[in-house]
């Protein structure tokens, strides 16, 4: 028998070296690909563009603010319990609303109503809003985040799915230094 026909250790080894290369290579590229695509794949179901409600009109009186939650349209299997969101509602008069995230401007502590002041307090850093949302005193420079909120049927509803935050309504042609 001739040399040819044998498959020698060194040709064995090569090939199998190439194969495990090759497994190592796609169990490392594949997760990466599909991580990379998760924000093209998830954004076609529009879950940060839908509206969510948060209850009748007359659930929320006149002259008051009250808080809401509402469950996260866009959710992972591993969120739980933190999908069920809470924002601060407060009915100016008729079917005129303000919905108020509630976070904290300045890092995203949970603010808490205080009707007797009028005001939104922050238990991290001393940040103080009033009833209208705009900043009264503390670290925070601009006011609480606020939904776009429609009612329709006598149901407000706001849509939600990513926290508000300044986006395009932020000043960036304001002069200064960015922290001052």
């Amino acid at each position: 028998m001739s040399n040819d026909s044998w498959l020698t250790r060194r040709d064995f080894l090569m090939k199998v070296g190439i194969l495990f290369n090759g497994l190592v290579t796609a169990a490392l590229v594949v997760p990466i690909a599909r991580f990379l695509a998760a924000s093209i794949t998830r954004g076609e179901g529009k879950a940060y563009f839908s509206w969510v409600p948060l209850g009748p009109v007359t659930g929320f009186p006149e002259g008051e603010t009250r808080l809401a939650t509402f469950r996260n349209p866009y959710v992972m299997p591993s969120d739980g319990k933190t999908v069920d969101t809470a924002c601060w509602v407060r009915r100016i008069r008729g079917d005129q609303f303000q919905v108020f995230a509630v976070n904290c401007a300045h890092l995203g502590c949970p603010v808490r109503w205080f009707p007797q002041s009028g005001l939104f307090l922050c238990p991290c850093h001393g940040g103080a809003y009033y009833r209208d949302g705009t900043r009264a005193s503390g670290p925070p420079e601009r006011g609480l985040f606020e939904y776009p909120y429609r009612v329709e049927n006598g149901i407000i509803a706001i849509e939600a799915g990513e926290l508000p935050t300044p986006g395009a309504s932020a000043d960036l042609g304001r002069r200064g230094p960015p922290c001052a």
